[in-house]
C-alpha cells in the first residue's frame, strides 16, 4: 500500500500546483480594481538584462483605481513605462518625473463578460490538468497491480485518487466563481 500512498501523495502535490497556477492566472485577470499583481508578468530592460518589475521598482496601489510605481533609480522611469506599454495590458503609465502612475479605467459590461470568459477558460485549463494528473496516477496504480498489488488495494487507491480529483475540481469551481463575482461587481 505504501507505493499506492506515494502515488496518491504525488498526485495531490501536482493537483496543488495546478491550483496555485490557476490562482496566479486569475490574479492577472483584472477585475476593475488596481492591484500590484497585475504587473507581475511585466519584464523590464535593466542595463541589457530583462528582469521582473519587482526588481527595479516598488509597485503599490494608492486607491482602488490607481497603481503607483516608484523605481529604485530615476533613470528607470522610461524603460519601465515602455515595458508596461509593450505588455499588452492596455495600461498607459503617466510619468511625473518621480514616479509612474497608472489609472485603471472602469470596465465596460462587454469587457467584464470577456474577463469572465477568460476566468472560465483558465478554470477549464486547470481542470484538464487535474484530470491528466488523475489519469497518470491511475495508470501508475494499474501498473502496480500488474506487478502484484492486490486488486482491493488498487481499487482503494483509484477511489482515493477520484476523491482528490473531485475535491480539487470543486476548489477550481469556487475560485472561478469568486473571480467572476469580483469581475461583475461594479
Amino acid at each position: 500500500m505504501s507505493d499506492v500512498k506515494t502515488i496518491i501523495d504525488l498526485c495531490k502535490e501536482e493537483m496543488n500546483q495546478a491550483i496555485s497556477h490557476l490562482e496566479n492566472e486569475l490574479a492577472k485577470v483584472r477585475a476593475g480594481r488596481a492591484n500590484p499583481s497585475m504587473l507581475e508578468s511585466v519584464m523590464v530592460d535593466y542595463y541589457g538584462s530583462t528582469v521582473p518589475m519587482s526588481q527595479v521598482a516598488n509597485v503599490s496601489t494608492t486607491d482602488a483605481r490607481t497603481i503607483r510605481i516608484q523605481p529604485w533609480e530615476k533613470n528607470m522611469l522610461n524603460p519601465i513605462a515602455e515595458a508596461i506599454m509593450n505588455s499588452n495590458l492596455s495600461l498607459n503609465p503617466q510619468n511625473n518625473g518621480e514616479v509612474l502612475i497608472i489609472s485603471i479605467p472602469p470596465l465596460t459590461e462587454e469587457r467584464r463578460k470577456e474577463l469572465c470568459k477568460k476566468a472560465k477558460s483558465e478554470g477549464e485549463d486547470a481542470k484538464i490538468s487535474i484530470r491528466n494528473h488523475r489519469r497518470d496516477a491511475n495508470e501508475a496504480v494499474k501498473k502496480l497491480q500488474k506487478d502484484g498489488l492486490p486488486e482491493d488495494e488498487a481499487k482503494d487507491g483509484e477511489a482515493k485518487i477520484q476523491d482528490l480529483t473531485n475535491t480539487f475540481s470543486t476548489k477550481i469551481d469556487q475560485l472561478v466563481e469568486q473571480k467572476e463575482k469580483d469581475i461583475m461587481t461594479v
